[in-house]
């Protein structure tokens, strides 16, 4: 078995121009490893709001028509598919956060592997814990289950690929209550990242509570907050 961490190949060069499979998830189960759950997070780099993370346990077989990285779908479209992943029960799934707040304790990337471990151990809460897990980036210390690192996972496997969008999703519509809360932001449109109207609207009405003290440009002493 793969020690904690430990990336597996990827396979044919053109598997991942292909877009994302079941590759990984098979090679598991052919070992006698299930379930596998996809784990992605959506929300580094913004200015303000939580990371989300989402891990995701695909039945075997399962085929998605459109499901890819979220970053390379629309915005309807990743809703189209959010609805069809959560509608269909069969699709095993936890999502979870680090907040605004943790991020400024922790840092980002403490914050984002606690968001990641949270939404494992909601999978295990709901009843379905994971035998191993597949992470998209670099692997993640702390994890509670075995993990299999891949670099440009959302683009690989399709347990990832079901994580990145109800992780992109569910914060985006987060984004769109804090917008409510918070209308002098513009939070609905740029959701936290570092636009110009953003990087504006700073400038006018300083941080709120749910912006990332500690990023720059949030603690730039230039704002004069």
């Amino acid at each position: 078995m793969k020690r904690p961490g430990q990336d597996f190949k990827k396979g044919p060069k053109d598997r991942k121009s292909r877009g994302p499979s079941l590759f990984h998830e098979e090679e598991l189960h052919a070992r006698g490893i299930s379930p596998v759950a996809g784990v992605d997070e959506a929300g580094r780099g913004p200015l303000a709001g939580p990371v989300l993370a989402a891990a995701v346990i695909l039945p075997k077989g399962f085929e998605l028509n459109g499901l890819d990285d979220s970053k390379k779908l629309n915005h309807q479209q990743r809703e189209q598919l959010y609805e069809q992943l959560t509608g269909n029960t069969d699709v095993l799934y936890a999502i979870a956060q680090g907040s605004s707040e943790e991020i400024g304790q922790l840092n980002i990337l403490r914050a984002t592997h606690l968001a990641m471990q949270r939404a494992l151990m909601g999978l295990q809460e709901k009843g379905y814990p994971a035998a191993h897990a597949l992470i998209d980036g670099l692997p993640v210390k702390g994890l509670h289950v075995e993990q299999t690192a891949l670099v440009g996972g959302d683009g690989i496997s399709l347990s990832i690929a079901a994580a990145s969008i109800l992780a992109k999703v569910t914060r985006d519509r987060i984004m769109e209550d804090l917008d409510r809360e918070h209308p002098q932001y513009g939070f609905a449109r740029h959701r936290g990242y570092a636009t110009a109207d953003h990087l504006a609207m700073l400038r006018e009405h300083g941080p709120c509570t749910h912006h990332r003290l500690g990023f720059a440009p949030v603690d730039q002493p230039t704002f004069g907050f």
